[in-house]
């Protein structure tokens, strides 16, 4: 599974900009006018793991293969969208297929650049885009619980929607149907206001590492957990640049990590992943699964055969695994395992499966 998360916002806030810095292309179309993004932009992105690099020189794979982020470019949103206002609904509906929703926000002054509204508020911009969502949901919601639509959904889903009418209507927060209903039936709603969420504050040059009035007053209000700044016009000018030429521009403005690093972090956290691998002579591959994975659910990511016929897996952990230099080692000096399928899956566990076809 890789991570897939939907880049949204008002217009002209520098959501291509970043976009096309992410995936290192200018397949965003990125211009000076509202509604400059007609159809969503999709870019599939290598993770950068330093792990995978030093499995595949010890086990001298002859390939290897990273895992995947994919960003998605959703069209910029307007007051009004989930009535058709703008570019409307159709926008919206491209938000439900992401794992995660970036809100970009705008947090610098631009007399070049147009802003939709009159000021630079970062708050109220970020309310005006959460509460269309709302609104789509409240429309997606009473359609599935219309009498001719109701016979399509089990009494457990019936249940969930009511509850979600019922807060959506009083203008509750939705944080709490965790508590209430299973997770995996929440998930099948498919609703856009229960998407874990990244605030990107999107800022200037010069405020890239110590932020502004507007990073400030927005962290206060919505924290640190789920925010990170960035530069986009910085991130797309580090991307045009060669390995040792972008370490060297990065150090002289000090920038510790790229925004594409920061943006995987917080990815993987929201979203409790974890990465495993498995490497040897023909591949080092790395994989994406949920945090507390069984070793047969972490098998079933590479191959539905490989979890319905599990075994067991061959377990190393990454720092065993290099300092004993490679699979044979390990397991001479005791530190590969046999786990069964009650063992819980380890982030950088590199695995080898033995399963019956």
């Amino acid at each position: 599974m890789g991570l897939k998360c939907g880049i949204v916002g008002l217009p002209n806030v520098g959501k291509s900009t970043l976009f096309n810095a992410l995936t290192n292309s200018s397949k965003a179309q990125a211009e000076n006018f509202p509604f400059c993004t007609i159809d969503p932009n999709i870019g599939i992105v290598p993770v950068p793991d330093y792990r995978v690099d030093k499995l595949s020189e010890i086990s001298k794979s002859k390939k290897k293969i990273n895992t995947t982020i994919s960003f998605v470019d959703i069209a910029g949103l307007v007051k009004g969208a989930s009535k058709g206002e703008g570019l409307g609904n159709k926008f919206l509906s491209h938000i439900r297929e992401v794992d995660a929703i970036i809100h970009m926000i705008r947090c610098f002054d631009s007399t070049d650049i147009q802003n939709v509204n009159s000021s630079v508020d970062p708050i109220r911009d970020l309310e005006i885009i959460e509460t269309e969502m709302m609104l789509a949901d409240l429309e997606s919601v009473q359609k599935r619980l219309d009498k001719k639509n109701k016979k399509n959904i089990d009494d457990k889903m019936q249940k969930i929607l009511e509850d979600v009418r019922e807060r959506l209507e009083n203008g509750k927060n939705l944080s709490e149907l965790n508590s209430k209903f299973d997770e995996k039936i929440i998930n099948q709603t498919g609703l856009l206001s229960i998407k874990p969420k990244i605030y990107v504050c999107n800022v200037d040059e010069n405020s890239v590492n110590t932020g502004n009035n507007y990073t400030n007053n927005f962290i206060k209000k919505f924290g640190l957990s789920n925010t990170i700044i960035i530069s986009a016009d910085i991130e797309n000018q580090i991307n045009q640049l060669e390995k040792e030429e972008k370490k060297k521009y990065m150090d002289m403005i000090e920038l510790k990590e790229t925004g594409l690093k920061k943006l995987i972090s917080k990815g993987y956290n929201i979203l409790n992943l974890d990465t495993f691998f498995t490497s040897g002579p023909e591949e080092t591959r790395a994989w994406t699964i949920k945090k507390n994975c069984s070793a047969p659910n972490a098998a079933g990511v590479i191959h539905t055969d490989f979890e319905k016929g599990f075994i067991r897996a061959e377990t190393v952990s990454y720092d065993d695994f290099v300092r004993n230099n490679g699979w044979l080692n390990s397991k001479n000096n005791g530190n590969m395992r046999l786990e069964g399928k009650d063992y819980i899956v380890k982030d950088g566990d590199v695995l080898n499966f033995r399963f019956n076809t």
